[in-house]
């Protein structure tokens, strides 16, 4: 690594044509940067639509997916954490890993690795939800066994034998969103147990050594489909986890709506760390530092704009580089202060434009995010 943490990023990759589910939903060459263009204010001061400062490019071609790695190498992101998607019918969202990242000529210039997005994909997720709107599924996140181990032969073969894969304590980091769903899957604790030796087994087995098995965790739901996150530290490591992290700091507690200070919810998620620390003890905990959140780009422009639940939720205001480079020097402190072995943390996100909450450049704050990462954990040049 080009520094002592690990600046480990979360990427949601939706911003590309060419997907069969999205082309059979929305249409030829769809990409979800229409939802963002449609966006408007829905409030006085509400910030809308994000512009950003690239353009709205696709994110499979190989150019484009070079520049994103150079800019996250050149700021002191270390791993890329790819949103990864598998369903009853295979692999969904994977173009710009698998025919951009991987065959990017300054590819090892990061370290990249998966967290399965195993949850329900529903209509609102991308299509803007109406207020009344049902929220339907579109695809199952809850998938047959030999299915998932179809997907885990999957990422063995496709992923983890890249000398690029990020590796932590000496395993390959690998996340799953959900846990619940993950037990569906198993029918329960003891079969998500074999099933978490079988996937160390079939790792060993490709001469790619240990597995570092990692749970995203929560205390709010947010979509509708996600299930409760009804574990603790010692069910967790029972189980076969290794570590646990968040995705985003609303997955804790609750924007103030129509809108709360990106300051006043820093503040608030600060004291997570050692919370989930303490609720999780046990297994090593990783923080979160989020870049922003407003969902309102995925509601329906034309509705009232109201606390209904997902995307109709709070949106932080002023989420100024400023403001959230306190946030990232308050979580160095915190894993200087910690017995961590690898000072790493996650942040959301590289590019959830949707979901306000992105570290790409855009037209009114440009590179300052990413200027205020490499001003903290320095940069790779």
């Amino acid at each position: 690594m080009k520094n002592d943490y690990v600046v480990s990023c979360f990427y949601f990759p939706n911003y590309h044509k060419g997907d069969k589910h999205n082309e059979a939903w929305h249409g030829k060459d769809w990409t979800e940067w229409e939802v963002l263009k449609c966006a408007r204010p829905r409030f006085d001061g509400h910030e809308q639509p994000k512009v950003p400062l690239w353009g709205y490019e696709d994110e499979s071609e190989i150019p484009v997916m070079e520049k994103k790695i150079e800019t996250a190498y050149e700021y002191g992101i270390n791993n890329m954490i790819f949103d990864w998607y598998w369903y009853a019918d295979g692999p969904f969202l994977n173009k710009p890993l698998d025919q951009a990242f991987l065959k990017a000529k300054n590819k090892d210039k990061i370290k990249f690795s998966l967290m399965w997005a195993n949850h329900d994909w529903l209509d609102i997720h991308p299509i803007p939800r109406a207020y009344h709107g049902c929220q339907k599924v579109q695809l199952a996140g809850k998938i047959t066994v030999e299915n998932y181990f179809k997907a885990i032969d999957y990422v063995i073969e496709n992923y983890f034998s890249q000398p690029n894969y990020f590796r932590l304590d000496g395993g390959l980091f690998f996340s799953i969103y959900e846990i619940d769903k993950f037990l569906q899957v198993f029918g329960g604790m003891e079969g998500a147990k074999e099933g978490i030796k079988e996937m160390r087994r079939r790792v060993k087995e490709a001469g790619l050594g240990e597995l570092h098995f990692n749970a995203i965790v929560w205390g709010v739901k947010n979509l509708a489909c996600e299930g409760d996150c009804a574990v603790d530290g010692p069910m967790l490591k029972d189980m076969g986890f290794d570590s646990i992290t968040s995705y985003v700091w609303i997955h804790e507690h609750v924007i103030n709506f129509p809108t709360q200070e990106y300051a006043d919810f820093r503040d608030i998620c600060e004291k997570d760390f050692e919370y989930l620390s303490e609720k999780y003890k046990g297994i090593p905990y990783y923080p979160n530092v989020t870049a922003g959140w407003d969902s309102s780009p995925r509601t329906c422009q034309s509705d009232v704009y109201e606390f209904i639940g997902y995307p109709y939720t709070g949106v932080l205001a002023n989420n100024t580089p400023e403001e959230f480079k306190k946030a990232l020097v308050n979580v160095k402190k915190k894993l200087d202060d910690s017995d961590l072995k690898t000072k790493m943390f996650t942040i959301n996100a590289w590019n959830e434009w949707t979901e306000g909450s992105y570290l790409e450049p855009d037209v009114k704050e440009g590179y300052g995010k990413l200027q205020a990462i490499k001003d903290v954990f320095g940069g790779g040049k």
